[in-house]
């Protein structure tokens, strides 16, 4: 009725046919909408975008930065890093408006001892952490889907 389709059957009377709507895009579009008011925005490590966004506080460490960059991409983590051309707080407080749920943070002592400062949500900070250490419990985390940073609390203790 909606679309006033018709047509002529072999008796010569007008006819309505049967119509078949699909609209896959419509409900995944209802999901994610479903999706991010549920998380209010911070989807889960699994499902977020970015999963890890590095931050060098220095241009001294790039080399280190996009050397976990690497790493992490070979994990098939969803990674980017984001350079020193703001304040460290500034690239902070972006990631965190962004939903992004891990950082990590590294200077010039992390290098040098290959290591890591995690961030989660909520501003929970572990510092000087193995980078492979986190790689273990960022992976688990994902392989399980876990809804909350389960990361956090294997590097914890």
């Amino acid at each position: 009725e909606r679309f006033k389709i018709e047509y002529t059957d072999k008796d010569g009377s007008k006819k309505r046919p049967v119509m078949v709507h699909r609209a896959i895009l419509g409900s995944i579009d209802r999901c994610m909408a479903i999706l991010l008011e549920h998380f209010m925005g911070k989807l889960p490590t699994w499902l977020s975008p970015i999963q890890v966004r590095i931050l060098p506080i220095t241009d001294e460490v790039n080399d280190y930065a996009e050397k976990l960059f690497n790493e992490l991409k070979s994990n098939k983590i969803r990674v980017e890093i984001s350079y020193a051309g703001e304040t460290l707080s500034k690239r902070i407080k972006t990631a965190y408006d962004e939903g992004v749920p891990y950082l990590l943070i590294v200077g010039k002592k992390e290098a040098n001892e290959g290591k890591v400062t995690v961030r989660g949500r909520g501003n929970v900070e572990i510092r000087n952490i193995k980078f492979e250490d986190f790689l273990n419990a960022l992976k688990a985390e994902i392989n399980d889907r876990d809804v909350e940073q389960s990361a956090l609390k294997k590097l914890k203790g």
